[in-house]
């Protein structure tokens, strides 16, 4: 193994005490020091640096079956991270690699090297490997282009816009020839940014009306996709203005997330019939063949300006709830970024 360099005696990690009902309390987690792990036969230390916070994480702090396992109480949470390779015991990565993986939530992380992935921090600046170019844009990609089955000319409505994925799921339908992308926001500032910065034809307010009536206002010929992170009232006003054969896919539906009953349903999925429309659910996971292609086509674009994208940085590992909870809340604009 390669010599390691003077390391803390501790690591400092996040563990979820409890699961939360409703919205999470402080009083559910706790950052706790445990000792410093050292990497087994294959595996790798990781100084992580960058840290991701994401709105799914918080169905994995319910005990309820879903399409990833829960955390587990009394022990570390897990995310996306990217970091510094500080010791080595595996073949193909040495120490000053730097590699992204899933086991943040913590400083550093002893990491199985199939796990991680080595990425270049001079094609691009480490933090993008956590949204941009990272899981988020992929999200982006694929649910815009394979599950909501994009062609140029479409009518685009995105809402949660001004998030990771929304802005990049309006820029990249803007890059492949949209005819109109739409994008809707929780505050006039956000609004500003994606028709200003991101280049969106209209965005709109959400807490300024009914969605429905704002909606057909941008588009007043319909749309032809949706692209769902918030579901509720943004869902069933997509379904309003749906166009024939119009797809819907969903990506997240951020505002039931802290929903403690079913939230219900659209009332107006009667119209899916009248426009033949299609309404498919997605999980980035089931996608990971189109990596290559994303990095190929998107890679290009970020690094000439073509497709912008904001990040919201929160300093220190003792802040990485207080980020998660602002995603929740809709602090963030572009990818909420926890850097140590």
């Amino acid at each position: 193994m390669a010599d390691t360099p003077a390391l803390p005696a501790v690591n400092r990690e996040w563990h979820l005490l409890s699961r939360p009902v409703g919205w999470p309390q402080p009083e559910d987690f706790a950052l706790v020091e445990a000792p410093m792990p050292t990497p087994g036969e294959g595996q790798v230390l990781v100084r992580n640096q960058y840290l991701s916070v994401d709105p799914y994480m918080r169905g994995r702090m319910s005990a309820a079956k879903s399409y990833v396992a829960p955390f587990e109480l009394g022990k570390v949470m897990q995310g996306g991270a990217v970091g510094e390779v500080v010791a080595s015991n595996a073949e193909g990565i040495a120490v000053g690699d730097h590699v992204l993986h899933f086991f943040g939530w913590r400083e550093y992380a002893a990491v199985d090297a199939k796990n991680a992935v080595k990425v270049d921090p001079d094609a691009a600046p480490l933090s993008t490997y956590l949204g941009v170019l990272g899981m988020t844009g992929l999200t982006a990609y694929a649910g815009l282009l394979r599950t909501a089955a994009f062609k140029e000319g479409d009518v685009v409505f995105v809402s949660g816009a001004a998030g990771a994925v929304g802005s990049q799921v309006g820029q990249i339908a803007k890059l492949k020839g949209a005819s109109r992308v739409i994008g809707s926001a929780g505050s006039d500032e956000k609004v500003k940014l994606l028709v200003e910065e991101y280049g969106f034809d209209a965005a709109f307010n959400y807490k300024a009306g009914p969605v429905g009536e704002q909606l057909r206002a941008a588009a007043p010929d319909g749309i032809d996709v949706y692209f769902d992170n918030v579901g509720g009232d943004h869902l069933e006003a997509a379904i309003g203005s749906l166009n024939q054969g119009g797809r819907i896919a969903v990506c997240g539906m951020i505002s039931v997330y802290n929903n403690t009953e079913p939230a219900p349903g659209p009332r107006n999925l009667t119209r899916l019939i009248q426009t033949r429309g299609r309404i498919e659910g997605f999980l980035v996971g089931d996608h990971y063949d189109l990596q290559p292609q994303f990095v190929q086509e998107v890679g290009p674009w970020v690094a000439s300006g073509a497709l912008k994208y904001r990040e919201t940085v929160v300093e220190g590992i003792e802040n990485n709830l207080e980020a998660f909870l602002g995603v929740l809340r809709g602090d963030n604009t572009g990818k909420m970024i926890v850097k140590l």
